[in-house]
């Protein structure tokens, strides 16, 4: 398929209409250069599987070395146990029943190595209850909240204290930090360095409060897709090589529009799209899609769910939940039933609206379906 763009396929019309679509090829390359990152030190990757949610990307990231992931909820986890990864973060803080449940989980998988994140010593004190129960232990990251303000607890006398309550509570062993800096996502690459490395410095001073008063930090999982390579650079230096420090970008496994228009400079390719048909043309300079916002993901403004390599002057100007409708002077090119691929502006909610991806090798759909195993939310493990 020379001079044919990446994103399309010879045999549309396999696929029903509207699909999401992967090319394990470029997957594997997105997973070289996670790795060259890091120059080859398998070692600092915890890749989030929160973008994927597949057995079969993990196992891809296994052969290359990497056993280690971050997930955020429990059916990821549990999708990630069930594909032999051995080290396994929950980036959430467990509330309410899912401390039992992972209690369960880690009974269900006992050469699983399971952690998870707290930011408050009254669930700490749950967990250790759980678990004494249980006769395990779970190992526990401090979430620190180094400026996005989601969770976390800022770096300070009060965040000193649950690290020392977890390292002196029954049940649970305190692991270390988790710093994740996803209010950082600056386009110019010297402002984003920048604004990581300040988001880090309060950790730096932490870090030595708490040597001083016994609860030194072995482990540190640091950043997400936009600022990996800054995190890749402090694991690989020399101030940290008593500590393991992880990076744990996501996106980077599939990349998506908002990732090539902001961070070109990471070097990964897109290795996911949407396909779509023109379902109707109710007015002239209009196609109607099957690309509702049970398709594609909707949390961005209507202009920014999905870019057309094809239809450069797309405007998206009405969505619901089968339709997009898109303004276009060259609706006269297509008729119903032609085929369009849309790159989805942000890939990870978009994947879990998707039973299973479509999966495209030479060109050419397969009739391989990976279904998304970890896409739901099951309530009992």
């Amino acid at each position: 398929m020379m001079n044919t763009p990446w994103y399309q396929i010879e045999n549309p019309e396999d696929v029903p209409s509207p699909a999401l679509l992967v090319w394990p090829e470029r997957v594997e390359q997105n997973i070289r250069r996670m790795v060259e990152i890091v120059e080859g030190r398998v070692e600092h990757l915890r890749p989030h599987v929160k973008t994927h949610k597949l057995p079969q990307v993990m196992e891809m990231q296994i052969a290359a070395g990497i056993t280690a992931c971050k997930v955020a909820t429990i059916a990821e986890m549990e999708m990630a146990a069930e594909a032999g990864v051995p080290d396994i973060l929950l980036a959430y803080q467990p509330v309410g029943p899912n401390i039992r449940r992972l209690l369960e989980l880690h009974r269900k998988y006992p050469n699983v190595k399971i952690a998870a994140l707290v930011d408050d010593p009254n669930v700490v004190d749950t967990i250790s209850s759980v678990f004494s129960s249980g006769g395990a232990v779970l190992p526990l990251y401090l979430d620190v909240d180094c400026g996005m303000h989601r969770t976390g607890i800022e770096v300070g006398p009060a965040a000193a204290a649950v690290c020392k309550h977890v390292s002196e509570s029954s049940a649970v062993e305190f692991a270390g930090l988790h710093v994740y800096d996803g209010h950082v996502h600056d386009v110019p690459v010297a402002d984003r360095e920048s604004n990581s490395v300040a988001a880090f410095e309060p950790v730096l001073a932490f870090l030595r409060t708490l040597r001083d008063q016994g609860t030194p930090v072995k482990h540190i999982v640091g950043g997400g897709s936009p600022t990996f390579g800054v995190h890749a650079r402090r694991a690989l230096s020399e101030e940290f090589s008593d500590i393991s420090y992880q990076c744990s970008p996501g996106t980077t496994l599939y990349w998506d529009a908002g990732m090539e228009a902001h961070f070109p400079d990471l070097g990964f390719n897109t290795a996911a799209a949407v396909l779509t048909r023109v379902v109707s043309k109710p007015l002239e300079g209009r196609l109607c899609l099957d690309l509702g916002h049970k398709a594609v993901a909707a949390e961005q403004e209507i202009g920014n769910r999905v870019r057309f390599p094809e239809l450069p002057d797309a405007n998206p100007v009405i969505q619901n939940e089968e339709h997009m409708m898109l303004e276009t002077s060259r609706s006269g090119d297509f008729a119903i039933g032609d085929e369009l691929f849309g790159i989805p502006w942000h890939i990870c909610p978009t994947v879990a609206l998707h039973q299973e991806a479509v999966i495209i090798r030479d060109g050419r759909a397969t009739g391989e379906r990976w279904e998304i195993r970890a896409r739901g939310r099951r309530l009992t493990v």
